[in-house]
């Protein structure tokens, strides 16, 4: 968190003057993903897990394969993955794995994503967020129920699409929607000015060879392969704006929503009612 914050309060000094020094901040600002160190209830947790490693290409920032770190408790055949969000990591979903740890015949992975927690990467983004997902699922097997949470939402459909797996329910816990939006949320709370956010996303898609406004739910949704999906959010949650939320919901009223109040974008994945929720929902 404080190189994040070093980064932020580096490119509000440059006063969005356009300059090589800022135009490379911005990369940092927009992809370096805030690391927390794991607490010892945390770790507890993962000791009890059984650790693999998978490989994953990324060729747009570090140019080379990394290899990221996976978690697997119980030997069950009825398979659950769990997808962390941005700036997060497998053991801050403790509590909740805690819990489905006590349901019968069921195994539960959960990984760290490339730049995220313990895996190698300097830069993170959505696509390494699903090729890890996406490596699993080719590793251990298709799992029956998918939890994500904040961008791992996200990441989790674009597996599901890119695999072509028909998973029994899947699980999206404040989903982020619009990415190009919080990217710019960003930016301007950093006072980046229009034509250096310009500047900004030419430069993302010559790198990308596509736009920041394609990495919207609405385009990566496997609309067809998901039995039953299943949504909570917070309706005041200021990283993923209920707005955005609403417009994909009037696509796909198919899915199941509740109303988790005054809990945010980060706490909800702790919060108990959520998990007795989560856990009834699988039971």
């Amino acid at each position: 968190m404080k190189k994040f914050k070093t980064i932020f309060n580096q490119v509000k000094a440059l006063e969005g003057a356009e300059t090589p020094e800022l135009i490379s901040l911005l990369w940092q600002l927009i992809y370096y993903s805030p690391k927390m160190p794991v607490r010892l209830q945390q770790q507890q947790l993962l000791n009890e897990a059984k650790a693999f490693t998978l490989e994953v290409d990324d060729p747009h920032f570090a140019k080379a394969n990394l290899k990221f770190n996976g978690f697997i408790w119980g030997e069950g055949n009825r398979r659950i993955l769990v997808t962390h969000g941005w700036g997060s990591k497998a053991a801050d979903f403790a509590e909740l794995i805690t819990a489905l740890k006590n349901l019968p015949d069921t195994q539960i992975i959960g990984f760290d994503a490339p730049g995220n927690g313990s895996s190698e990467g300097e830069l993170s983004n959505l696509i390494l967020f699903a090729k890890a997902a996406t490596a699993i699922i080719k590793t251990h097997g298709v799992p029956d129920v998918l939890i994500g949470h904040s961008l791992g939402a996200m990441a989790n459909a674009l597996a599901i699409k890119d695999t072509g797996i028909e998973p029994e329910l899947l699980i999206s816990i404040t989903p982020l929607i619009n990415l190009k939006e919080n990217f710019i949320a960003t930016l301007n709370s950093a006072d980046v000015s229009r034509e250096v956010q310009a500047k900004f996303f030419a430069d993302f898609e010559q790198l990308f060879e596509m736009q920041a406004s394609d990495f919207i739910m609405d385009k990566v949704y496997p609309a067809g392969l998901i039995n039953r999906h299943w949504l909570a959010f917070d309706p005041e949650d200021k990283v993923a704006p209920v707005g955005f939320l609403k417009s994909f919901l009037n696509l796909h009223p198919e899915i199941e929503t509740r109303i988790y109040e005054n809990l945010g974008h980060e706490r909800i994945i702790k919060d108990e009612t959520l998990i007795a929720d989560i856990i009834n929902l699988i039971s």
